[in-house]
Protein backbone atom coordinates (compact mmCIF):
# COMPACT_ATOMS: atom_id res chain seq x y z
CA UNK A 1 0.00 0.00 0.00
CA UNK A 2 2.86 2.35 0.82
CA UNK A 3 4.29 1.81 -2.66
CA UNK A 4 0.92 2.68 -4.19
CA UNK A 5 0.76 5.97 -2.31
CA UNK A 6 4.31 6.78 -3.40
CA UNK A 7 3.39 6.03 -7.01
CA UNK A 8 0.27 8.23 -6.87
CA UNK A 9 2.20 11.07 -5.23
CA UNK A 10 4.89 10.81 -7.89
CA UNK A 11 2.23 10.90 -10.62
CA UNK A 12 0.61 13.99 -9.13
CA UNK A 13 4.00 15.67 -8.87
CA UNK A 14 4.72 14.88 -12.53
CA UNK A 15 1.31 16.26 -13.54
CA UNK A 16 1.97 19.45 -11.61
CA UNK A 17 5.35 19.84 -13.29
CA UNK A 18 3.78 19.22 -16.71
CA UNK A 19 1.36 22.10 -16.14
CA UNK A 20 4.13 24.60 -15.46
CA UNK A 21 4.09 27.25 -18.22
CA UNK A 22 6.83 26.82 -20.80
CA UNK A 23 8.34 30.03 -22.15
CA UNK A 24 8.35 30.19 -25.94
CA UNK A 25 9.17 32.88 -28.49
CA UNK A 26 7.56 33.52 -31.85
CA UNK A 27 10.74 32.45 -33.64
CA UNK A 28 10.69 29.12 -31.82
CA UNK A 29 7.06 28.56 -32.76
CA UNK A 30 7.73 29.37 -36.42
CA UNK A 31 10.75 27.07 -36.55
CA UNK A 32 8.90 24.19 -34.90
CA UNK A 33 5.88 24.61 -37.18
CA UNK A 34 8.07 24.56 -40.30
CA UNK A 35 9.80 21.40 -39.10
CA UNK A 36 6.91 19.37 -37.69
CA UNK A 37 3.52 20.66 -38.82
CA UNK A 38 1.40 17.86 -40.25
CA UNK A 39 -0.18 20.00 -43.00
CA UNK A 40 3.26 21.01 -44.29
CA UNK A 41 4.39 17.38 -44.27
CA UNK A 42 1.26 16.32 -46.16
CA UNK A 43 1.74 19.02 -48.82
CA UNK A 44 5.38 18.02 -49.26
CA UNK A 45 4.38 14.36 -49.61
CA UNK A 46 1.81 15.31 -52.26
CA UNK A 47 4.51 17.22 -54.14
CA UNK A 48 6.80 14.18 -53.88
CA UNK A 49 4.05 11.90 -55.25
CA UNK A 50 3.55 14.27 -58.19
CA UNK A 51 7.29 14.13 -58.80
CA UNK A 52 7.16 10.33 -58.99
CA UNK A 53 4.20 10.58 -61.37
CA UNK A 54 6.38 12.73 -63.62
CA UNK A 55 9.21 10.20 -63.41
CA UNK A 56 6.70 7.50 -64.34
CA UNK A 57 6.09 9.34 -67.61
CA UNK A 58 9.73 8.70 -68.61
CA UNK A 59 8.37 5.51 -70.16
CA UNK A 60 7.39 7.65 -73.17
CA UNK A 61 11.11 7.87 -74.10
CA UNK A 62 12.88 5.07 -72.28
CA UNK A 63 12.87 1.42 -73.35
CA UNK A 64 11.38 -1.49 -71.46
CA UNK A 65 13.79 -4.41 -71.02
CA UNK A 66 12.84 -7.83 -69.68
CA UNK A 67 14.68 -11.12 -69.21
CA UNK A 68 12.97 -14.50 -68.85
CA UNK A 69 14.05 -18.13 -68.57
CA UNK A 70 11.39 -20.74 -69.24
CA UNK A 71 11.57 -24.49 -69.00
CA UNK A 72 9.02 -27.00 -70.28
CA UNK A 73 8.49 -30.62 -71.32
CA UNK A 74 5.97 -31.50 -74.02
CA UNK A 75 4.64 -34.26 -76.27
CA UNK A 76 2.50 -31.82 -78.27
CA UNK A 77 3.43 -32.42 -81.91
CA UNK A 78 3.68 -28.81 -82.92
CA UNK A 79 5.47 -27.71 -79.73
CA UNK A 80 7.86 -30.66 -79.84
CA UNK A 81 8.83 -30.00 -83.48
CA UNK A 82 9.18 -26.26 -82.83
CA UNK A 83 11.31 -26.81 -79.73
CA UNK A 84 13.73 -29.04 -81.63
CA UNK A 85 13.81 -26.49 -84.43
CA UNK A 86 14.67 -23.67 -81.99
CA UNK A 87 17.35 -25.84 -80.39
CA UNK A 88 18.83 -26.61 -83.82
CA UNK A 89 18.79 -30.39 -83.30
CA UNK A 90 16.37 -31.50 -86.05
CA UNK A 91 17.47 -34.50 -88.10
CA UNK A 92 16.10 -36.24 -91.16
CA UNK A 93 14.52 -38.85 -88.92
CA UNK A 94 12.41 -36.19 -87.19
CA UNK A 95 10.40 -35.79 -90.42
CA UNK A 96 9.07 -39.31 -90.08
CA UNK A 97 5.25 -38.90 -90.03
CA UNK A 98 4.97 -41.31 -87.11
CA UNK A 99 7.36 -39.18 -85.02
CA UNK A 100 5.75 -35.95 -86.17
CA UNK A 101 2.30 -37.12 -85.17
CA UNK A 102 3.33 -38.89 -81.96
CA UNK A 103 6.63 -37.48 -80.77
CA UNK A 104 8.56 -38.50 -77.68
CA UNK A 105 8.77 -36.05 -74.78
CA UNK A 106 10.92 -33.06 -75.60
CA UNK A 107 12.52 -30.75 -72.99
CA UNK A 108 13.05 -27.13 -73.92
CA UNK A 109 14.69 -24.31 -71.96
CA UNK A 110 14.49 -20.80 -73.38
CA UNK A 111 16.25 -17.62 -72.24
CA UNK A 112 14.81 -14.48 -73.83
CA UNK A 113 16.01 -10.88 -73.55
CA UNK A 114 13.40 -8.51 -75.01
CA UNK A 115 13.46 -4.76 -75.57
CA UNK A 116 10.55 -2.47 -76.44
CA UNK A 117 11.33 1.12 -77.45
CA UNK A 118 8.61 3.75 -78.00
CA UNK A 119 9.33 5.90 -81.05
CA UNK A 120 6.27 8.05 -81.73
CA UNK A 121 3.63 8.29 -79.00
CA UNK A 122 1.98 11.69 -79.23
CA UNK A 123 -0.60 11.18 -76.47
CA UNK A 124 2.21 10.02 -74.18
CA UNK A 125 4.17 13.22 -74.86
CA UNK A 126 1.27 15.39 -73.74
CA UNK A 127 0.55 13.19 -70.72
CA UNK A 128 4.18 13.69 -69.72
CA UNK A 129 3.73 17.44 -70.09
CA UNK A 130 0.60 17.27 -67.90
CA UNK A 131 2.52 15.29 -65.26
CA UNK A 132 5.33 17.85 -65.24
CA UNK A 133 2.89 20.75 -64.93
CA UNK A 134 1.06 18.99 -62.10
CA UNK A 135 4.37 18.42 -60.30
CA UNK A 136 5.22 22.14 -60.53
CA UNK A 137 1.73 23.04 -59.28
CA UNK A 138 2.10 20.72 -56.27
CA UNK A 139 5.48 22.26 -55.43
CA UNK A 140 3.95 25.74 -55.50
CA UNK A 141 1.03 24.56 -53.37
CA UNK A 142 3.47 23.13 -50.83
CA UNK A 143 5.29 26.48 -50.79
CA UNK A 144 2.02 28.32 -50.24
CA UNK A 145 1.08 25.90 -47.45
CA UNK A 146 4.33 26.77 -45.65
CA UNK A 147 3.58 30.49 -46.06
CA UNK A 148 0.06 29.98 -44.73
CA UNK A 149 1.29 28.03 -41.71
CA UNK A 150 3.74 30.85 -40.97
CA UNK A 151 0.79 33.25 -40.93
CA UNK A 152 -1.31 30.85 -38.87
CA UNK A 153 1.53 30.38 -36.37
CA UNK A 154 1.85 34.15 -35.95
CA UNK A 155 -1.91 34.36 -35.43
CA UNK A 156 -1.85 31.55 -32.85
CA UNK A 157 1.03 33.21 -31.01
CA UNK A 158 -0.89 36.49 -31.03
CA UNK A 159 -3.92 34.70 -29.55
CA UNK A 160 -1.66 33.33 -26.82
CA UNK A 161 -0.36 36.83 -26.10
CA UNK A 162 -3.92 38.18 -26.04
CA UNK A 163 -5.02 35.41 -23.66
CA UNK A 164 -2.26 36.31 -21.20
CA UNK A 165 -3.14 39.99 -21.49
CA UNK A 166 -6.75 39.13 -20.68
CA UNK A 167 -5.63 37.19 -17.60
CA UNK A 168 -3.54 40.17 -16.54
CA UNK A 169 -6.47 42.57 -16.99
CA UNK A 170 -8.95 40.33 -15.19
CA UNK A 171 -6.48 39.70 -12.36
CA UNK A 172 -6.15 43.43 -11.82
CA UNK A 173 -9.92 43.80 -12.07
CA UNK A 174 -10.34 41.04 -9.50
CA UNK A 175 -7.83 42.69 -7.16
CA UNK A 176 -9.61 46.03 -7.58
CA UNK A 177 -13.02 44.43 -7.00
CA UNK A 178 -11.71 42.73 -3.88
CA UNK A 179 -10.30 46.03 -2.61
CA UNK A 180 -13.64 47.72 -3.28
CA UNK A 181 -15.38 44.92 -1.41
CA UNK A 182 -13.14 45.53 1.60
CA UNK A 183 -13.95 49.26 1.49
CA UNK A 184 -17.65 48.51 1.10
CA UNK A 185 -17.55 46.08 4.00
CA UNK A 186 -15.89 48.68 6.22
CA UNK A 187 -18.44 51.29 5.20
CA UNK A 188 -21.27 48.83 5.85
CA UNK A 189 -19.85 47.98 9.29
CA UNK A 190 -19.76 51.71 10.07
CA UNK A 191 -23.35 52.10 8.94
CA UNK A 192 -22.34 54.25 5.95
CA UNK A 193 -23.48 51.77 3.30
CA UNK A 194 -26.67 49.83 2.77
CA UNK A 195 -26.66 46.04 2.56
CA UNK A 196 -27.99 46.12 -1.01
CA UNK A 197 -24.91 48.12 -2.08
CA UNK A 198 -22.64 45.65 -0.31
CA UNK A 199 -24.33 42.76 -2.11
CA UNK A 200 -23.81 44.49 -5.46
CA UNK A 201 -20.09 44.70 -4.76
CA UNK A 202 -20.01 41.00 -3.81
CA UNK A 203 -21.82 40.12 -7.04
CA UNK A 204 -19.21 42.10 -8.96
CA UNK A 205 -16.40 40.16 -7.28
CA UNK A 206 -18.07 36.88 -8.25
CA UNK A 207 -18.49 38.03 -11.87
CA UNK A 208 -14.86 39.09 -12.16
CA UNK A 209 -13.75 35.81 -10.57
CA UNK A 210 -15.66 33.86 -13.21
CA UNK A 211 -14.19 36.03 -15.98
CA UNK A 212 -10.70 35.43 -14.59
CA UNK A 213 -11.25 31.66 -14.67
CA UNK A 214 -12.46 31.92 -18.28
CA UNK A 215 -9.40 33.96 -19.21
CA UNK A 216 -7.13 31.31 -17.71
CA UNK A 217 -8.99 28.62 -19.65
CA UNK A 218 -8.42 30.63 -22.83
CA UNK A 219 -4.68 30.51 -22.11
CA UNK A 220 -4.87 26.72 -22.16
CA UNK A 221 -6.98 26.77 -25.32
CA UNK A 222 -4.48 29.04 -27.06
CA UNK A 223 -1.61 26.82 -25.86
CA UNK A 224 -3.37 23.76 -27.25
CA UNK A 225 -3.64 25.37 -30.68
CA UNK A 226 0.02 26.40 -30.67
CA UNK A 227 0.93 22.82 -29.70
CA UNK A 228 -1.30 21.48 -32.49
CA UNK A 229 0.43 23.64 -35.10
CA UNK A 230 3.83 22.46 -33.85
CA UNK A 231 2.60 18.83 -33.86
CA UNK A 232 3.40 18.68 -30.14
CA UNK A 233 1.78 15.65 -28.50
CA UNK A 234 2.32 16.59 -24.86
CA UNK A 235 -0.15 18.67 -22.84
CA UNK A 236 1.85 21.88 -22.39
CA UNK A 237 0.83 25.36 -21.30
CA UNK A 238 2.96 27.88 -23.18
CA UNK A 239 3.83 31.40 -22.10
CA UNK A 240 4.95 33.94 -24.71
CA UNK A 241 8.26 35.67 -24.09
CA UNK A 242 7.10 38.74 -26.05
CA UNK A 243 4.35 41.09 -24.95
CA UNK A 244 1.37 41.90 -27.13
CA UNK A 245 2.33 45.21 -28.71
CA UNK A 246 1.24 46.92 -31.90
CA UNK A 247 3.72 46.19 -34.67
CA UNK A 248 4.00 48.48 -37.63
CA UNK A 249 5.22 46.14 -40.34
CA UNK A 250 5.16 48.91 -42.88
CA UNK A 251 3.68 49.16 -46.33
CA UNK A 252 3.08 45.77 -47.90
CA UNK A 253 4.84 45.28 -51.21
CA UNK A 254 2.56 45.82 -54.15
CA UNK A 255 2.65 42.51 -55.99
CA UNK A 256 0.87 41.06 -58.96
CA UNK A 257 -1.50 38.30 -57.91
CA UNK A 258 -0.43 36.25 -60.93
CA UNK A 259 3.01 35.84 -59.32
CA UNK A 260 1.65 34.51 -56.04
CA UNK A 261 2.41 30.82 -55.46
CA UNK A 262 -1.18 29.66 -55.03
CA UNK A 263 -2.42 31.61 -58.07
CA UNK A 264 0.42 30.27 -60.21
CA UNK A 265 -0.43 26.78 -58.98
CA UNK A 266 -4.05 27.23 -60.07
CA UNK A 267 -2.86 28.40 -63.48
CA UNK A 268 -0.58 25.36 -63.79
CA UNK A 269 -3.45 23.05 -62.86
CA UNK A 270 -5.41 24.57 -65.73
CA UNK A 271 -2.43 23.98 -68.05
CA UNK A 272 -2.26 20.36 -66.89
CA UNK A 273 -5.91 19.84 -67.84
CA UNK A 274 -5.17 21.42 -71.21
CA UNK A 275 -2.28 19.01 -71.79
CA UNK A 276 -4.51 16.06 -70.82
CA UNK A 277 -7.13 17.28 -73.27
CA UNK A 278 -4.53 17.36 -76.07
CA UNK A 279 -3.29 13.92 -75.03
CA UNK A 280 -6.80 12.51 -75.41
CA UNK A 281 -7.07 14.13 -78.83
CA UNK A 282 -3.78 12.52 -79.87
CA UNK A 283 -5.11 9.02 -79.18
CA UNK A 284 -6.69 9.22 -82.66
CA UNK A 285 -3.18 9.10 -84.17
CA UNK A 286 -1.17 5.89 -84.73
CA UNK A 287 1.69 4.79 -82.49
CA UNK A 288 5.11 3.67 -83.66
CA UNK A 289 7.19 1.34 -81.47
CA UNK A 290 10.36 -0.67 -82.03
CA UNK A 291 11.02 -4.06 -80.53
CA UNK A 292 13.87 -6.56 -80.37
CA UNK A 293 14.59 -9.85 -78.65
CA UNK A 294 17.57 -12.14 -78.29
CA UNK A 295 16.61 -15.78 -77.69
CA UNK A 296 18.69 -18.75 -76.48
CA UNK A 297 17.41 -22.37 -76.50
CA UNK A 298 18.67 -25.69 -75.18
CA UNK A 299 17.40 -29.01 -73.78
CA UNK A 300 19.49 -28.41 -70.62
CA UNK A 301 18.84 -25.91 -67.81
CA UNK A 302 20.68 -22.58 -68.20
CA UNK A 303 22.39 -23.67 -71.41
CA UNK A 304 22.31 -21.88 -74.76
CA UNK A 305 23.54 -24.00 -77.65
CA UNK A 306 21.12 -22.33 -80.09
CA UNK A 307 20.71 -18.56 -80.42
CA UNK A 308 18.71 -16.12 -82.50
CA UNK A 309 17.29 -12.60 -82.54
CA UNK A 310 14.28 -10.65 -83.71
CA UNK A 311 14.29 -6.94 -84.60
CA UNK A 312 11.33 -5.00 -85.87
CA UNK A 313 8.92 -2.08 -85.60
CA UNK A 314 5.16 -1.91 -85.28
CA UNK A 315 2.74 0.78 -86.35
CA UNK A 316 -0.57 0.42 -84.51
CA UNK A 317 -3.67 2.48 -84.97
CA UNK A 318 -6.90 2.10 -83.00
CA UNK A 319 -9.30 3.32 -85.64
CA UNK A 320 -12.49 2.98 -83.62
CA UNK A 321 -13.04 1.96 -80.00
CA UNK A 322 -16.78 2.09 -79.64
CA UNK A 323 -16.93 5.92 -79.21
CA UNK A 324 -14.92 5.69 -75.96
CA UNK A 325 -12.36 8.21 -77.17
CA UNK A 326 -15.01 10.71 -78.24
CA UNK A 327 -16.52 10.65 -74.75
CA UNK A 328 -13.09 10.87 -73.12
CA UNK A 329 -11.97 13.84 -75.22
CA UNK A 330 -15.27 15.62 -74.51
CA UNK A 331 -14.82 15.06 -70.79
CA UNK A 332 -11.20 16.27 -70.82
CA UNK A 333 -12.23 19.42 -72.71
CA UNK A 334 -14.93 20.10 -70.11
CA UNK A 335 -12.39 19.58 -67.30
CA UNK A 336 -10.08 22.11 -68.93
CA UNK A 337 -12.84 24.69 -69.32
CA UNK A 338 -13.86 24.10 -65.70
CA UNK A 339 -10.26 24.60 -64.54
CA UNK A 340 -10.06 27.85 -66.51
CA UNK A 341 -13.24 29.13 -64.89
CA UNK A 342 -11.99 28.12 -61.42
CA UNK A 343 -8.71 29.96 -62.05
CA UNK A 344 -10.50 33.16 -63.08
CA UNK A 345 -12.82 32.88 -60.07
CA UNK A 346 -9.85 32.32 -57.75
CA UNK A 347 -8.04 35.39 -59.06
CA UNK A 348 -11.20 37.47 -58.68
CA UNK A 349 -11.76 36.22 -55.13
CA UNK A 350 -8.10 36.80 -54.21
CA UNK A 351 -8.30 40.37 -55.52
CA UNK A 352 -11.41 40.98 -53.41
CA UNK A 353 -9.70 39.53 -50.31
CA UNK A 354 -6.64 41.69 -50.89
CA UNK A 355 -8.68 44.90 -51.15
CA UNK A 356 -10.73 43.96 -48.09
CA UNK A 357 -7.56 43.27 -46.08
CA UNK A 358 -6.09 46.65 -47.02
CA UNK A 359 -9.21 48.33 -45.69
CA UNK A 360 -9.06 46.07 -42.63
CA UNK A 361 -5.55 47.35 -41.84
CA UNK A 362 -6.69 50.97 -42.13
CA UNK A 363 -9.77 50.39 -39.95
CA UNK A 364 -7.74 48.54 -37.31
CA UNK A 365 -5.19 51.36 -37.22
CA UNK A 366 -7.95 53.90 -36.65
CA UNK A 367 -9.56 51.76 -33.94
CA UNK A 368 -6.18 51.36 -32.27
CA UNK A 369 -5.98 55.07 -31.52
CA UNK A 370 -9.57 55.44 -30.34
CA UNK A 371 -9.47 52.30 -28.17
CA UNK A 372 -6.27 53.48 -26.50
CA UNK A 373 -7.84 56.86 -25.76
CA UNK A 374 -11.01 55.20 -24.43
CA UNK A 375 -8.93 52.99 -22.13
CA UNK A 376 -7.01 55.96 -20.75
CA UNK A 377 -10.21 57.94 -20.18
CA UNK A 378 -11.94 55.02 -18.44
CA UNK A 379 -8.88 54.55 -16.23
CA UNK A 380 -9.00 58.19 -15.15
CA UNK A 381 -12.75 57.95 -14.58
CA UNK A 382 -12.24 54.89 -12.35
CA UNK A 383 -9.52 56.67 -10.37
CA UNK A 384 -11.77 59.68 -9.71
CA UNK A 385 -14.80 57.56 -8.75
CA UNK A 386 -12.68 55.35 -6.48
CA UNK A 387 -11.41 58.39 -4.58
CA UNK A 388 -14.92 59.82 -4.30
CA UNK A 389 -16.25 56.43 -3.13
CA UNK A 390 -13.67 56.36 -0.34
CA UNK A 391 -14.98 59.74 0.80
CA UNK A 392 -18.59 58.55 0.57
CA UNK A 393 -19.33 60.91 -2.33
CA UNK A 394 -19.95 58.27 -5.03
CA UNK A 395 -22.66 55.68 -5.49
CA UNK A 396 -21.68 52.04 -5.39
CA UNK A 397 -23.32 51.36 -8.75
CA UNK A 398 -21.31 54.15 -10.40
CA UNK A 399 -18.06 52.76 -9.02
CA UNK A 400 -18.88 49.25 -10.17
CA UNK A 401 -19.83 50.53 -13.61
CA UNK A 402 -16.58 52.51 -13.88
CA UNK A 403 -14.59 49.46 -12.81
CA UNK A 404 -16.33 47.21 -15.35
CA UNK A 405 -15.92 49.81 -18.08
CA UNK A 406 -12.18 50.09 -17.45
CA UNK A 407 -11.71 46.34 -17.66
CA UNK A 408 -13.83 46.25 -20.82
CA UNK A 409 -11.84 49.05 -22.47
CA UNK A 410 -8.55 47.36 -21.58
CA UNK A 411 -9.69 44.13 -23.18
CA UNK A 412 -10.98 46.03 -26.21
CA UNK A 413 -7.63 47.81 -26.57
CA UNK A 414 -5.61 44.60 -26.51
CA UNK A 415 -8.11 42.96 -28.85
CA UNK A 416 -7.61 45.86 -31.27
CA UNK A 417 -3.82 45.44 -31.07
CA UNK A 418 -4.26 41.75 -31.91
CA UNK A 419 -6.57 42.55 -34.83
CA UNK A 420 -4.20 45.24 -36.11
CA UNK A 421 -1.20 42.89 -36.04
CA UNK A 422 -3.17 40.09 -37.68
CA UNK A 423 -4.48 42.37 -40.40
CA UNK A 424 -0.94 43.41 -41.25
CA UNK A 425 0.26 39.79 -41.22
CA UNK A 426 -2.62 38.79 -43.47
CA UNK A 427 -1.81 41.60 -45.88
CA UNK A 428 1.80 40.45 -46.02
CA UNK A 429 0.65 36.88 -46.64
CA UNK A 430 -1.73 37.90 -49.43
CA UNK A 431 0.93 39.94 -51.22
CA UNK A 432 3.81 37.48 -50.83
CA UNK A 433 5.10 36.21 -54.16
Amino acid sequence: MRHIFIFIAFGLMQAAIAQEPVNISLEEVLEKVRESNASIQISEQEAKMAKYDYRFSNSVFLPQISVSHTGMATTNPLMAFGSKLNQGILTQADFNPDLLNDPDQVENFATVVSVQQPLVNMDGFYKRKAAKTTMEAKELQAMRTRDYLDFEAQKAYGQLQLAYRAVEVMQKAYDAATANLNMAQNSYNQGLLQKADLLEVKVRVTEVSDQLKTAKSNVKNASDYVAFLMNEKENIVFQPTQELLSENIGEATEASLENRADVKAMDLVSEAYKANMRADNMTFLPRLNAFASYEMYDDQLFQADSKGYIVGASLSWDVFKGSQRFAKTGKSKTNYEKAQTEYEQYVSKSTMELQRTKRMVEDAENRLQTSKLAMEQSEESLRIRTNRFKEGLEKTTDLLMAEATYAEKQLAYYQTIFEYNQAQSLLTFLTKE
